[in-house]
């Protein structure tokens, strides 16, 4: 057997069986060390393949399905086929729809990289919630034309020190999650409200849920839902992005939810 070091006593007036022992018990410490950071670096090890099999499955899906789109396109209008004035124009349309969804999902992955890194500057300003709720939805009220939006935000609200370009893409990124994963016709509730020195923004849905374990893996990177990740479109990068984009401003996110009856998301900033 390995020794694992050796150890010197001088000055002392101990036995030598209590000697034996103190080096034992020290041999047992060092050797169940070195086997938890054995343990450790095996974990991190699993962890680095889980993340790196998640990105690959990412790419995969998301990339392959515009680049194929484009690709037909393409390859239809150089094929010399006799195509009329309307049929062009769709393939076209094709082209420039998926090239700006390939657009979006390099943004998303550059901007994770760098949220990541620390690298990105906020420009925070003294603004009310009720003006980053409307930029929000005006950005999205397309996407959302299915469904009916409630929003109760008092106008006596505390102004936020936030970055409201940031803040109100964390917002975007919620309801079209809200609109994604819930029935046509079903509504949106947007609530704000101040407590303890903060102010919370929710947006709940009426979706099918998230059950107890993916609410703990909705916020990691490339995590999607285990029953929706074939039936909806996205990398599982968009609210990994919003949770750094909410902890850069000092504050949490998080979500509520029961299965069958729907989610709410939430955020919170400081007054």
């Amino acid at each position: 057997m390995k020794s694992p070091g050796a150890i010197g006593i001088s000055g002392g007036t101990l036995s030598r069986e209590t000697l034996e022992a103190l080096g034992n018990l020290i041999a047992i410490a060092i050797e169940r060390a070195g086997a938890v950071e054995k343990l450790s670096k095996a974990e991190a090890s699993r962890e680095s393949e889980k993340l790196r099999s998640a990105i690959l499955d990412s790419v995969t899906h998301e990339f392959r399905t515009p680049l194929t789109s484009i690709k037909a396109s393409a390859t239809t209008m150089l094929s010399g086929a006799n195509l009329d004035a309307s049929h062009r124009h769709e393939l076209l349309t094709v082209i420039n729809e998926e090239a700006d969804r390939l657009n979006h999902l390099v943004g998303e992955a550059a901007e994770m990289a760098q949220l990541d890194a620390n690298q990105v500057e906020l420009h925070r300003e003294p603004h009310r919630v009720s003006e980053v709720i409307e930029r929000a939805l005006e950005e999205v009220k397309q996407r959302l034309a299915d469904h009916p939006v409630e929003i109760c935000a008092p106008d006596d609200l505390p102004m936020v020190s936030i970055d409201l370009d940031r803040i109100a893409a964390v917002l975007v990124q919620l309801f079209e999650n809200a609109g994604k994963y819930s029935p046509a016709a079903s509504p949106i509730r947007i609530t704000a409200e101040e407590g303890k020195g903060k102010v919370t923004v929710s947006v709940a849905d009426r979706g099918p849920g998230i059950d107890d374990f993916e609410q703990t893996l909705i916020f990691d990177k490339f995590y999607r839902g285990k029953n929706e990740r074939y039936r909806v479109q996205g990398t599982g990068l968009g609210l990994a992005i919003a949770r750094a984009v909410v902890e850069a401003h000092d504050g949490t996110i998080g979500v509520t939810s029961q299965l069958g009856h729907g989610s709410v998301f939430y955020f919170s900033v400081p007054v």
